[in-house]
């Protein structure tokens, strides 16, 4: 059983964090502390400024919005959104918050994958704490 949880959560179509949340009630202790962690992507440059002024921000507050709605399913659940690269912002958050655990979903891997590697690939292989898959 474990206390501090993160769950990074991911808002694209074919993603489902409700598995993920099953899974960390299911390993929680009662007062267990469980973070959902959205990672914002950094814009590049050049992409900017095609972009509307009040999108990033109308995004983030969009996010934070269904973080918190989630968060509120959970006891002692927090939402927190992040800029950066995924795998290295949900490493170096699970360290900052002391996670025990991560619970990541992972999708089929393509071809790219194996060449690149996935997000949930870098945290399974990096991260100092438990990490449960979900697939």
């Amino acid at each position: 059983m474990y206390r501090n949880i993160l769950i990074p959560v991911s808002f694209d179509e074919d993603r489902d964090v409700k598995g993920a949340l099953e899974v960390a009630r299911a390993l929680s202790i009662e007062s267990a502390k469980i973070t959902l962690l959205h990672v914002m992507e950094q814009m590049p440059t050049y992409a900017i400024s095609y972009i509307p002024e009040d999108y990033l921000q109308e995004s983030r507050k969009a996010i934070n919005t269904e973080l918190a709605k989630m968060a509120s399913t959970l006891p002692n659940g927090e939402g927190v959104l992040r800029e950066g690269h995924s795998g290295r912002t949900i490493l170096d958050f699970a360290s900052e918050i002391g996670a025990d655990c991560i619970v990541i979903a992972s999708h089929r891997p393509g071809m790219q994958d194996y060449l690149l590697g996935s997000t949930a690939h870098q945290v399974v292989r990096h991260a100092r704490c438990s990490v449960h898959v979900l697939r």
